[in-house]
């Protein structure tokens, strides 16, 4: 009678025992999804994995054959900008560093390594290994490039015929506040566009080059499609119709517009910013409220129209076109878009922080988009708040096929791999 008596009062305790290894369990099922694929939702057949961490804002990258990562860091790091790591059985050490400066942009092109920060663009020289020959001594190609309070970060791409291409966004939103009497945009002269330069002409400045393409906003995913032999750039769209313009738009069309665009550029285009935005829902080029807009005006036919578009303030920050034979045939030459992640869309959940495939067919996008590498941001709710964990930015393909993807947030690099 006793030991029953000590049995019942022994079954709460039990009870709290058990709900605690419950939850110990649970803690721990959770953990090891968080930490399969490092933490990212990919489609069958793939794989991720770390391969760096905490290598502070690290940008766009390229990736050797001999397997070295050059990484790009927006704020140098220990007074270095460049990080150069050596990858071996997916995972890295670091190599070296070198760079006095941050930035964005970095490519390899015809034996040189191309970096950029806000204002310059340098090149190095390198070796039968792609290694730089001699990092303290770099060649300064583009000199003086404008960069103001807002979108200054230069991405760069490299053409087959020996121009570099340089983003310089525009540091406005819409240009009504250089603009207030809607007659012009005074700043589309010098920014807002696409420049053109030579890319083995040392000490150009910037008044050299040649205005490519104009009337877009902020771009930072630029790269140059070898299929079709032509410039694809990813624009930032505006912000705030419905801030501005609350009798025009209601909160949702405001998440959800305009579209973040990508547009497939020959010298001489004009995109339409600041008096055009696109709705991707409409499937339409409208005019914007501070030029005439009402939610519904088409835009003048003379500004291009994108390729393809995808919903609002997702940030498309590193574009890629693939050309590996990894993956299954259908990703072959069609693009990698990493967006950043929206911080603009409240009341609505923030959204972003993937990164997309685009089908492409004969040069051009071909089908709908779809999200292919997705959990950057951690939980359903830290997505939702905009707190994302990791961001992605930058994209660059492996030698053996694989896709690199940087996290400017942590200092992230993950490596996408397929195994059949």
């Amino acid at each position: 009678m006793k030991m029953k008596k000590v049995l019942i009062l022994l079954l709460p305790v039990f009870a709290v025992i058990g709900l605690i290894v419950f939850n110990a369990c649970k803690s721990a099922d959770r953990d090891a999804v968080d930490t399969a694929n490092a933490g990212l939702t990919l489609p069958d057949g793939f794989s991720a994995i770390a391969v760096a961490d905490n290598l502070g804002s690290a940008r766009h990258l390229v990736v050797t054959p001999e397997h070295d990562i050059y990484v790009h860091i927006a704020s140098a790091k220990n007074s270095k900008g460049i990080l150069v790591l050596h990858e071996e059985g997916n995972k890295t050490t670091l190599k070296t560093s070198f760079a006095n400066y941050g930035g964005t942009g970095i490519a390899i092109k015809d034996g040189y390594l191309y970096a950029s920060n806000n204002t310059e663009v340098y090149r190095y020289k390198l070796n039968d290994k792609e290694e730089v020959i001699n990092p303290d001594e770099p060649e300064k190609i583009v000199t003086g490039l404008l960069s103001k309070r807002m979108h200054q970060p230069k991405a760069i791409a490299l053409d087959n015929n020996g121009n570099l291409y340089v983003n310089i966004g525009a540091y406005s939103n819409a240009c009504s506040d250089f603009d207030p009497d809607k007659k012009g945009c005074p700043i589309l002269d010098s920014a807002a566009g696409i420049w053109q330069f030579k890319s083995d002409k040392p000490n150009q400045h910037y008044g050299d080059g040649i205005r490519y393409a104009g009337g877009l906003r902020n771009v930072v995913g630029l790269a140059w499609n070898q299929q079709d032999n032509q410039l694809f750039v990813m624009q930032h769209g505006r912000d705030a119709l419905h801030d501005l313009y609350p009798n025009l738009y209601t909160v949702h069309q405001s998440a959800e517009l305009p579209a973040e665009c990508m547009f497939a550029l020959k010298q001489g285009d004009n995109a339409g910013w600041p008096y055009v935005y696109y709705d991707w829902m409409q499937n339409k080029n409208l005019l914007g409220p501070e030029y005439g807009g009402d939610g519904k005006k088409p835009a003048d036919p003379k500004f291009i129209n994108p390729v393809a578009a995808y919903p609002g303030h997702y940030a498309p920050d590193g574009l890629l076109f693939y050309t590996g034979d990894q993956f299954p045939e259908k990703y072959k030459n069609g693009a990698f878009i990493a967006f950043h992640g929206s911080w603009n869309r409240a009341p609505e959940p923030q959204a972003g922080y993937c990164v997309v495939f685009q089908p492409f067919k004969d040069g051009k996008p071909d089908g709908k988009w779809e999200v292919f590498a997705d959990g950057f941001a951690g939980t359903p709710e830290q997505k939702a708040s905009g707190r994302a964990v990791h961001r992605p930015c930058g994209l660059a393909q492996g030698p053996d096929g694989s896709l690199y993807v940087t996290d400017d947030n942590k200092g992230t690099i993950y490596k996408i791999s397929y195994k059949k």
